[in-house]
């Protein structure tokens, strides 16, 4: 029998996962693990950056009004999602990259020196050798607590656990130890290398995603699910 995947991440991303996993004719249960929200910030002057760096696309939905003070700074992000809600927020140079944050940055070495990194409390303060990144935190995720019952019966099912960050393992492995559930029935699939370590060992299989990328994860679900 197949198993059904498990998608934690925050919306409006679960739904946009669920169903492009239904697409393929992938059993869902939808439980965002965290509820994002806005954080105040000060927004720093524009003509201090070359460039404006984003890295989730919640930094736009969450960064408020502040943000019009850099649309006409190019705007490099991580994933074609972020990239999109970039534009849709209106920036009008607006650059992909494939990959993560160490990559995006390694592209631009030699082309930029100051850069601002929209990002949210839990992130990786990667650096890179000749930027000045000047990061603020513009939104917050926090766990949803009443998620927790409805994940916990997930668990017992032993699904496909579709792991988005390396956060949202950690709390997956707590929440399952905490519930005496056994790991070798989950597995897991991640969306990075750093996802699946911080989920931990014992699972019944898991596997990190070719790219940072929703398909990409989605391909290897599909492997561990039957």
């Amino acid at each position: 029998m197949s198993r059904p995947l498990l998608i934690l991440r925050p919306e409006p991303g679960a739904g946009a996962t669920a169903a492009r996993a239904r697409a393929l004719g992938r059993e869902t249960i939808v439980a965002p693990l965290f509820r994002i929200g806005p954080i105040g910030w000060e927004p720093p002057p524009p003509a201090g950056f070359d460039a404006v760096m984003l890295t989730s696309a919640n930094a736009v939905r969450h960064g408020g009004a502040a943000l019009s003070l850099y649309r006409h700074l190019p705007v490099h992000a991580v994933g074609a999602a972020t990239a999109e809600a970039a534009r849709r927020a209106g920036f009008s140079e607006v650059t992909a990259h494939d990959g993560d944050a160490a990559l995006l940055l390694a592209a631009l070495r030699g082309r930029v020196r100051r850069l601002l990194h929209l990002a949210g409390r839990d992130h990786r303060a990667i650096e890179e050798e000749g930027i000045l990144v000047e990061r603020r935190i513009v939104y917050a995720a926090n766990v949803d607590d009443g998620a927790e019952a409805a994940i916990g019966q997930a668990l017992r099912r032993g699904p496909v656990i579709l792991l988005h960050s390396a956060r949202a393992a950690g709390v997956v492995a707590e929440l399952a130890d905490r519930s005496g559930i056994d790991r070798s029935r989950i597995r897991l699939a991640a969306i990075s290398p750093a996802a699946l370590a911080a989920a931990g060992e014992g699972w019944g299989a898991s596997e990190a995603a070719a790219a940072p990328r929703d398909d990409a994860l989605l391909a290897v679900a599909a492997r561990l699910c039957d």
